[in-house]
């Protein structure tokens, strides 16, 4: 029974985008293994067999021009995690960042590795205009909370960055992007959130595909690529390094868990740093 629950732990934990949980829950005695392992089950189930949410028309116009920070009351609680200490455990590399060109809030055309290196960084993908309780506002939700909590703390401020890149280049040009971020982009804070977007889709495209997040394509009048849509959210950290080390999907989207995780790394940094001197 418990090498069963086991295995059912790995592949559900895999499935709802969080390796690393499926092996915690792997080392479980057998009976709250069990009761664990069934839960995961019914969420993976009910992630797997989500409907696709109808695509928003192309000219849906933007919502929040004057920032989204009175928003964030709309997103879903989720079910708390117990996260272990930071430092505790070890944040294995599973990929290089991307590369592939974007936008800032100015139109300058930018690396993405530029925007994902040097800090520890979250990247995120959305739209300005999404209303998906369980999408873009839950995810702005947590960030905005994280933001809060690492601000507090200027000396880890100073060493994280929070990445948010649109999907959709035509509605979310650079304009509107600012209009968007508000205050949230300002340089001058300990923690940055640059607020990006692309030239087009088809530059977005190779981007996406090197992290493994699918999207569809909705085409305009014309036929031609307009922008990406039905994704599946996913948030990305990437070490100083550019490299991807935990993917959160909706289902752990736990502030304590990405919190932890994001001070594990800078342990991970202070002991590198030490052992070179």
């Amino acid at each position: 029974m418990w090498r069963r629950c086991a295995r059912l732990a790995l592949r559900c934990g895999r499935a709802l985008g969080s390796r690393r949980l499926g092996r915690a829950l792997a080392r479980l005695p057998a009976v709250p293994l069990a009761a664990a392992t069934v839960g995961l089950m019914i969420a993976s189930a009910a992630q797997v067999k989500r409907p696709p949410a109808p695509a928003p028309r192309l000219d849906t116009p933007a919502t929040h021009s004057n920032g989204p920070a009175a928003r964030g009351d709309a997103a879903r609680p989720l079910p708390r995690l117990v996260a272990p200490p930071p430092g505790s455990y070890v944040l294995p590399v599973i990929q290089p960042g991307p590369d592939g060109s974007v936008l800032d809030t100015a139109g300058r055309a930018v690396p993405l590795r530029a925007h994902t290196s040097g800090r520890v960084t979250l990247l995120s993908f959305m739209y300005t205009y999404c209303v998906d309780p369980a999408g873009c506002p839950l995810l702005f939700s947590t960030l905005y909370g994280l933001r809060e909590r690492l601000q507090a703390t200027p000396e880890l401020a100073r060493r994280v960055r929070l990445v948010s890149l649109s999907f959709d280049p035509v509605n979310d040009t650079p304009e509107t992007m600012a209009r968007y971020a508000g205050v949230l982009a300002r340089a001058d804070q300990p923690l940055r959130w640059d607020f990006l977007t692309g030239r087009s889709v088809a530059e977005l495209q190779p981007i996406l595909a090197d992290l493994g997040q699918p999207v569809a394509i909705q085409l305009d009048a014309q036929g031609k690529p307009g922008r990406l849509y039905y994704h599946m959210l996913k948030l990305f950290l990437f070490d100083r390094h550019g490299r991807v080390r935990e993917i959160y999907s909706s289902a752990f989207l736990q502030p304590d868990m990405i919190y932890n995780d994001i001070r594990t790394l800078l342990l991970e940094e202070d002991a590198t740093r030490s052992a070179r001197k």
